[in-house]
């Protein structure tokens, strides 16, 4: 039997759940209360909560919706097929229905996302669409000007609340899992990845296998760190030999450092 995703598994079904700044939480709660959500774009980083929010308004208004997802669905035809077919036809319940477009970034910007500029007048009606982004400057501005746009991003003063809300989350959830744990080591998760849930849940659930958080997943967190770092080395522009200038530096001083030491 395959386990279930805890992204999946724990995924908050209303606003109430979600970790959000207030602000954002009281703007989402009174579409929820009025029971009526507008056009939306949210944009910001993976993993900081857009689909969650997106899926957890259908849920606790009760609308029928649609998910489609952007990067592997960009072309016309999606529009044509999908889209527009089901923005046209009547909910079984009645009520308005919900299109997610989740990293609709990815939409073809020369057919699709034009195309979407008319289908959300012509439909707004009977069908209201909540579209994801990591990066808002891709969506052309026809479509911003159609929606309420959301950033998730997090101000200095609301990380130190939002990253202890999350740790209490993913505490309580290793609690349901029967998973022991460390709670230095499990802030140290959460620090590595913060603000992306999605990961820290993602890194939590491989680790777990081991049966327990603890400081033996340090040197896995460490190994990821130096990936990073290495990644970030090869993309750097001012390099020597595939290393950056600064670094080839450090590496030197480093290396006479170790040298002298060796000779004493």
């Amino acid at each position: 039997m395959v386990e279930a995703l805890w992204v999946e598994k724990y995924r908050p079904h209303t606003i109430a759940d979600c970790i959000l700044p207030e602000e954002y939480k009281s703007t989402f709660q009174s579409y929820v209360d009025r029971k009526e959500i507008p056009h939306l774009l949210l944009c910001g980083g993976p993993g900081t909560g857009k689909t969650t929010v997106a899926r957890a308004l259908c849920d606790e208004i009760g609308c029928d919706y649609l998910m489609i997802n952007g990067s592997d669905e960009s072309g016309i035809d999606t529009f044509r097929v999908k889209i527009k077919n089901y923005a046209s036809s009547m909910s079984l319940g009645g009520g308005k229905k919900v299109i997610i477009i989740d990293e609709a970034d990815y939409l073809n910007p020369n057919s699709t996302q034009p195309a979407m500029r008319a289908a959300m007048e012509e439909f707004a009606h009977n069908c209201t669409f909540i579209m994801t982004c990591n990066y808002k400057n891709r969506i052309i501005e026809p479509l911003h000007s159609r929606c309420a746009v959301i950033e998730f991003k997090l101000r200095k003063e609301d990380k130190p609340k939002m990253a202890m809300a999350f740790m209490k989350r993913a505490a309580e959830i290793l609690a349901v899992e029967k998973i022991p744990y460390d709670k230095s080591v499990l802030a140290e998760v959460v620090k590595k990845h913060f603000p992306d849930y999605r990961r820290v849940l993602n890194e939590l659930q491989r680790y777990s296998v081991s049966g327990k958080i603890d400081s033996g997943i340090l040197t896995s967190i460490a190994d990821v760190s130096l990936n990073d770092l290495i990644t970030s080395l090869k993309t750097s522009e001012q390099c020597v030999n595939g290393l950056p200038t600064l670094v080839v530096m450090i590496l030197q001083k480093s290396i006479v450092r170790s040298m002298i030491v060796y000779m004493m």
